[in-house]
């Protein structure tokens, strides 16, 4: 989500147009995780089909849009190259056919338009945020996805009353906690909705994909969603939102994005992120419910004003240094 603008833009002059393009795209789906390789894409991709075919569909259409959007309006071609312009638009675009109807024309003009509009957002905000040093992140994905929920219930062809829950279920009076088959699920689900997919085997495969890019993302992903997991189970969270990784979600991100993104990796960047992320599994509760006031959602609000104030701070931490 705004990791570095590399990615091998250099090398690709020679490639074939259509080539670059498949590249550029993918890594736009790879970005979502701070990971600027066309190989992670693929198999984040593949993550996507395996929940749904329509949601591979949109991922991947979401990131294109975006890009040739980017493209269209003379954007910087070196972050565009990296991907840096197609993760909202990914994520957009999911947001779509997570909340909208899927296959109806209505629900693909949207996700069309939000994805343009998603970039416009992107780098209105990169310009605001570029004089304290901090990355739009996931924040244009939060904006364009909220103000789409909110305002589909006014339009007949995109509402139909479907979509999963705003916030998580609030647990019956002597609920006891999870049991392990929702502690298990819990942790690979926390990884498959960052694309807004609860499946366990989905958030499995992206972090297979996380591990093929680097060890160190790997290991990072999964003490996010540890710690999420337990933040969530020591706070007594319902066992079937731990199970949907409803609440652990943002404490990936947040961790991927302050121990290796953003942060240089070291053992007290890790502390400084595990606190981070439990940080943002404890607000997740509360953006879902402020949010379901107005029919959205609280998609990755946690992990962006989370990450936000912790980069803020990191300048005046000694033992933790920005990249």
């Amino acid at each position: 989500m705004g990791q570095q603008e590399g990615g091998g833009n250099g090398s690709a002059v020679a490639r074939p147009l259509s080539v670059r393009w498949a590249a550029e795209v993918l890594r736009g789906i790879a970005q979502v995780v701070f990971v600027p390789s066309a190989g992670c894409g693929l198999l984040f991709v593949a993550a996507l089909f395996a929940a749904g075919r329509q949601y591979g569909l949109y991922g991947l259409l979401g990131s294109a849009v975006s890009t040739a959007v980017a493209y269209g309006l003379g954007l910087d071609r070196g972050a565009i190259g990296a991907g840096l312009h197609g993760y909202n638009g990914c994520l957009v675009a999911l947001g779509c056919a997570v909340f909208l109807e899927a296959g109806h024309p209505a629900t693909v003009a949207t996700a069309v338009l939000g994805c343009a509009v998603a970039v416009v957002v992107t780098a209105g905000l990169g310009a605001l945020l570029e004089k304290w040093r901090l990355p739009p992140l996931t924040a244009p994905f939060c904006l364009v996805a909220t103000a789409v929920t909110v305002a589909a219930t006014g339009f007949r062809r995109l509402w139909h009353g479907a979509g999963p829950p705003a916030a998580p279920p609030v647990p019956a009076t002597g609920e006891s906690g999870p049991g392990w088959e929702q502690l298990w699920h819990g942790f690979f689900a926390n990884i498959g909705q960052i694309f807004l997919m609860p499946q366990w085997y989905v958030g499995l495969l992206v972090l297979v994909g996380l591990f093929a890019a680097s060890r160190r993302a790997g290991l990072t992903a999964c003490a996010g969603s540890a710690t999420g997991l337990l933040t969530a189970w020591a706070f007594g969270a319902p066992a079937e939102a731990v199970g949907q990784g409803l609440l652990g979600y943002s404490g990936v991100l947040v961790s991927l994005a302050l121990c290796g993104a953003f942060v240089a990796p070291s053992g007290w960047s890790a502390a400084f992120a595990l606190l981070g992320a439990a940080a943002a599994t404890v607000l997740t509760p509360a953006f879902a419910a402020i949010s379901a006031v107005f029919g959205g959602h609280a998609f990755t609000w946690p992990f962006v004003l989370t990450t936000m104030l912790f980069l803020a701070a990191a300048p005046t931490v000694p033992r933790v240094r920005r990249v």
